[in-house]
Parts: structure tokens; sequence; C-alpha cells
């Protein structure tokens, strides 16, 4: 049997990819990106959310460094048992170019992840929630910018007078993968005004791959955007939030779908290389870039703004306030 191949478009193929190959072997300036999560132990529990970080991380000619934050060493508590643990914490992640908050189960380090989502929204860290994270950040801006303090999810308090994140009603009570939302659906935008949108290529509809049992409660959005939160994203029955945006923001973006699932080395998921794009400070020169410019496989260094410091020194610390750390409604408790 004999296979014919067209040369000249496997070597255009094979092109991109040499162009790749160069480009990770001289990269040279760092970009680093906080991660805080509860199976930070076993890094491997992250592949496909690393792997998505790193395909974002070349387009955008940036050497990676992830740094695995335990959620729970954010904690008040820890800061009574183990202070050196907790400022140690929470200077790793002060120092990041970038904060992200993954999917995860589960009520054990969730005040940490609250905590990590105010940090960001304050102080405005680049900020990127998948799933559990988008949730988390709905939570803590309930209770610190509308003033529901005791704003929860029923996953983690199922008697809460504020259920800013429920159980999908169509879905069977459980534990099992069988009762969760699953797969490839789709994501219609509700405004031309928004950063993911552009991101995506300003296409109206896009699909990317589910995994979830909850929902932001649908009789809470009315409140939400009234007080700034802006929901770009639902699905197509419009129901359901599926991207969350804040303005006056370098980056602050929460998903409920998991976006790593198809990023690639040659096309990084919109989310994450967002995310990359403004920790190394260049997602306002890509936006304004034509889709042909984007389809180059990595990204001028023109478009650079000029470092104010050397990329292997100490990044400054944001000032902490004392007790930094929001009180938390009893459903996050006792973990």
């Amino acid at each position: 049997m004999k296979l014919t191949v067209n040369a000249d478009l496997a070597k255009t193929g094979l092109q991109k990819w040499h162009q790749l190959a160069d480009a990770v072997e001289k990269l040279q300036k760092k970009v680093t990106i906080a991660l805080v999560g509860k199976y930070t132990k076993l890094t491997d529990s992250y592949t496909s959310v690393n792997k998505a970080l790193e395909h974002a991380a070349l387009k955008c000619k940036r050497k990676l460094v992830i740094r695995y934050i335990d959620a729970a060493d954010l904690e008040q508590q820890t800061k009574k048992t183990d202070p050196d643990r907790f400022v140690q914490a929470w200077d790793e992640l002060s120092t990041a170019d970038g904060i992200l908050v993954p999917g995860g189960f589960g009520t054990r380090g969730i005040p940490g992840k609250i905590d990590a989502v105010k940090f960001a929204r304050i102080h405005k860290k680049p900020f990127l929630g998948i799933c559990l994270g988008f949730q988390c950040a709905v939570i803590e801006y309930a209770r610190n910018v509308m003033g529901l303090m005791d704003a929860d999810s029923t996953e983690f308090d199922p008697t809460s007078k504020s259920p800013l994140v429920i159980e999908m009603p169509e879905h069977n009570p459980g534990n099992l993968g069988g009762t969760m939302r699953l797969g490839k659906r789709a994501t219609i935008f509700e405004t031309e005004a928004s950063t993911i949108k552009n991101l995506y290529g300003n296409h109206d509809r896009v699909e990317e791959r589910h995994r979830h049992r909850y929902e932001v409660n649908p009789a809470y959005i009315e409140q939400l955007e009234a007080k700034g939160m802006r929901f770009v994203g639902k699905d197509d029955a419009g129901n359901r939030m599926e991207i969350m945006e804040l303005d006056n923001q370098p980056y602050f973006v929460g998903v409920q779908f998991h976006p790593e699932y198809l990023s690639r080395p040659l096309k990084p998921s919109p989310p994450y290389l967002g995310l990359l794009l403004a920790a190394s400070g260049k997602l306002d020169s890509y936006l304004k870039q034509s889709q042909e410019e984007r389809s180059k496989s990595v990204i001028s260094e023109l478009d650079s703004p000029p470092l104010s410091a050397d990329e292997d020194s100490p990044r400054k610390r944001a000032s902490l306030p004392v007790n930094f750390a929001c009180t938390h409604g009893a459903g996050d408790a006792g973990f």
C-alpha cells in the first residue's frame, strides 16, 4: 500500500511545530501563576490545567512558573496553628503575576479559595476561576460587594439563607459522576462588549466541555449584575450562567466549563490565554490585533511593554491588611 503525502502541506504543518520548539528553547522571561487548590500535594491532579497554562504561556513567549498553593494554608485557622505556613502561602499568592482557582469538590479549602478571589479582585491581580473557582468568585462578590455575608453554596451549606450556588434541579442528587452535567455544550454570548468574547474571536457561540452538578442561582442574577458582575455568556436556553467578567480589572473571568480540556499547544484555550496575557502585560495589545495576526505561532516581542525590573527579581508584594481573610458563613467551617 502506497501513501500519498502532500509535501507542501506537511512542510507547512511541521514548520509551525519547529517555530514552537525554537521559541521554547529561547524563552527567558518568566510569568508566575498561583494555582490555589486542594489537591496541590499531587500536582498531577491538575494535569489538564497545567498543560493549558503551558500552551498559553508559549503563545505569550513566557517561561511558565506555577506556584501550587494549598487553599487551606490561606485560612485563619492555619494562621493560628502554623503561622509560618500561613505567611509563606500569602507571600506566594501576593507576589504572583496571576491567580487561578481551578475546579474541585467538597468544602475543604473553600474559605482559602474565597480569600484568594477577594485578594485578586481588590488588588487587581489577573484572575481566572474554573467551575468551582467561578462559583467561589460569585460567592465572594455576594458577600463583600452585595453585603450578603451568609452567601454560600448548597454544596457547602444546604441550609444557607442566601444560596448563591445551588444544585441543578434537573439532575439527580448524589455523589456519582452520572449525576453531573457532562460533555460539550454551547455557550451564547450576551454582549459584544466582552474581553472573553474577543479572546474567542468574537464568535457569538462557543462550545466547551462541562463537568458539574452546581450552578449559580438564577434568582440572584439581577442583584449581582446590578452591583457590577457581568454574566456575558449563558447556556443556549439563557438560564444557566456560563461566563462571568468584572470590569475595571486587568482580567477577572470565571467560567462554569472546563476550557483546559480543549487546549492545544498551537491553539491555547482562550480563557487561559487571557490570564497569561494579562499576567504578562500583553492583553491590551493582543485584543487590538487582527485574527490573522493572532494566528501566528507566538506573539511578537514588539508588543511587550518595557520591563521595569529584571524578570528574575522578586515581585513586589502587595500590602496585606491585618486579618485580611474575610469572615465566612457557618457552612464553610469545620473541615
